[in-house]
């Protein structure tokens, strides 16, 4: 088939791609990120296609095979992920925990500890207490997922020795909350 008739033929099948893309995905967004994939895959692999097929029921099982390959590598990933601790110790906070004048005292002295952490530590761990995760660290920096984790445990265990008996008040800080609010 040439290149121009299949380009054609893969436009006309835009809307009805849409539409299947969204009833696997459930997000405007998504959809479309699937929809360009699936374009991608089908350029790329144009000679994998028999003429005179169905072309939109190749398309669609393109789709329908690139949607549960994302599916599964992202299950993979928060499966990791979930088997650490994932949720971040800082953002643990106790429901009785009364807000009073002193804890305002408290979060600037702890703050000026995470700012004298080396800034190796200090960037990753001031990036997970904002709510990031560690696979989105390690790729900002290009650097392992395990360094990652290996460089906010340092950081937490310093800042739990440098404050002592305070570091279960430390371990239930909220430090989302402060650094979205400065």
């Amino acid at each position: 088939m040439k290149n121009k008739i299949f380009e054609e033929q893969l436009v006309e099948s835009q809307g009805v791609l849409e539409n299947f893309a969204f009833s696997l995905t459930h997000n405007p967004d998504e959809a479309k990120d699937l929809v360009q994939e699936t374009f991608l895959k089908a350029i790329l692999h144009q000679k994998a296609y028999q003429k005179d097929t169905n072309l939109r029921a190749w398309l669609f099982t393109i789709m329908k095979n690139s949607f549960i390959n994302n599916y599964r590598k992202n299950k993979r990933i928060q499966s990791v992920i979930t088997k650490e601790d994932s949720t971040p110790w800082v953002n643990n906070i106790p429901s009785n925990v009364i807000y009073q004048a002193d804890h305002n005292t408290q979060y600037s002295q702890i703050l000026t500890l995470i700012n004298t952490l080396p800034e190796e530590q200090r960037i990753p761990f001031k990036m997970m207490t904002q709510g990031f995760k560690y696979c989105e660290i390690a790729k900002k920096f290009n650097i392992p997922i395990g360094t990652v984790k290996s460089r906010i445990f340092l950081a937490r265990k310093k800042l739990s020795n440098q404050l002592g008996e305070d570091s279960t008040f430390f371990s239930n800080l909220n430090f989302t909350s402060i650094s979205k609010s400065k």
